[in-house]
């Protein structure tokens, strides 16, 4: 291995970088950040979708009457756990890089 490649891989760094967090209370607030933001994916895409349908015109009034209302309840649901650990909406949006954020900005 050359010098250069030792410095750039170091068995030890590697190791740390590895490390888990072993703090609980920062473990479950990751896990539940991670699951919000697939949720919130989740819910944005269904509402795109929904208003597609909408704008179709394949949705009967009933549908879309309760659509709307599915979409409010999950909505408030998400606002709700996002408060119970302390989150804002813009801690959902992951940053991928030179890809950007995962969510589309409001």
């Amino acid at each position: 291995m050359t010098a250069e490649a030792a410095r750039v891989y170091s068995p030890a760094a590697h190791r740390t970088a590895r490390r888990l967090e072993t703090d609980p209370e920062n473990v479950e607030r990751d896990l539940v950040k991670l699951v919000l933001t697939l949720v919130e994916l989740i819910r944005q895409l269904m509402e795109r979708q929904a208003l597609r349908r909408v704008d179709d015109g394949s949705l009967t009034d009933e549908e879309v009457e309760r659509l709307g209302l599915a979409l409010m309840n999950l909505e408030r649901a998400m606002a709700h756990l996002r408060d119970h650990f302390g989150l804002a909406p813009e801690d959902l949006n992951l940053d991928l890089g030179p890809l950007g954020p995962l969510l589309p900005e409001p």
